[in-house]
């Protein structure tokens, strides 16, 4: 059955990743969620997109949406959707976004699909089937240390209040890792440890529509994604270390030692 709800989140995200690309550097009329917290009409119209598809086909599933607030109805499959994951990236035509799609059942992620409509390139996985960009097999990486690792993360929109806070552990790493990159897009990342572009990922505070199709494609690549402390993933809100797996314990020793006080 996972087959067939791959299916529907893939031709979810290409529909929605196909208006991205029409509206893409053209002009969007940009609202404010927070100070640098946006959304754009682009969201919205991605997010009706998604919505149809999904609920053309399982009008019973709930729906976990960025964008708009659903309600739950207590059905054991939910569906979690980033209409447009990169919208600050979007707004300023800087090519860097996606559409992200995942479905878990009974708590666990069983599909995802994750679509870079600049580059055109669809990731996807299906429980136990293992994932794929463009239809090849993804893999990660075979770094073995920090020092070795092209390490990815992102910031939470507080970052203006708690500057100091947010940089401290940025900054750490920062003298422990090869390079460390913040691309805008935290759906992207993962798929890009998945493909092995990049050895780890870590964000403080992440929504479940942001990493929940992306550590699904991570994992069925040989990755590990867990909590800022080590322990399982939820479906909630949370903190994500995700990597290769060879250096996953050596990056939360580092986020355990920095970020003690926030995980006790």
């Amino acid at each position: 059955m996972s087959w067939r709800y791959l299916a529907v989140a893939t031709e979810a995200v290409l529909r929605a990743g196909r208006l991205q690309r029409e509206r893409y550097a053209s002009g969007v009329a940009v609202e404010y969620k927070g100070e640098i917290d946006l959304v754009t009409e682009v969201d919205r119209a991605c997010e009706l997109a998604i919505l149809e598809t999904i609920r053309g086909r399982y009008p019973d599933h709930d729906v976990v949406s960025e964008e708009t607030d659903f309600g739950r109805t207590g059905s054991p499959s939910v569906w979690f959707i980033d209409p447009l994951d990169g919208t600050v990236n979007f707004a300023h035509s800087y090519p860097f976004f996606c559409a992200s799609v995942a479905l878990a059942v009974d708590g666990e992620i069983v599909a995802g699909a994750v679509y870079d409509p600049v580059r055109d390139e669809l990731f996807t996985a299906e429980r136990g089937f293992g994932s794929h960009v463009n239809g090849r097999p993804l893999r990660v990486s075979t770094a073995g240390a920090l020092i070795e690792s092209l390490l990815i993360t992102g910031f939470p929109y507080d970052l203006h209040q708690r500057l100091e806070e947010r940089l401290r552990f940025f900054n750490r790493v920062m003298g422990l890792a090869r390079a460390v990159r913040r691309d805008g897009s935290a759906a992207l990342d993962l798929c890009y440890v998945a493909a092995g572009r990049a050895d780890g990922f870590w964000e403080e505070i992440l929504k479940p529509w942001d990493m929940h199709a992306g550590r699904l494609i991570l994992s069925e690549a040989g990755g590990r994604a867990t909590r800022l402390d080590g322990t399982p993933l939820g479906l909630g809100p949370d903190g994500i270390v995700a990597t290769n797996g060879l250096i996953h314990e050596a990056l939360v020793a580092v986020v355990r030692e920095e970020l003690k006080p926030a995980l006790v």
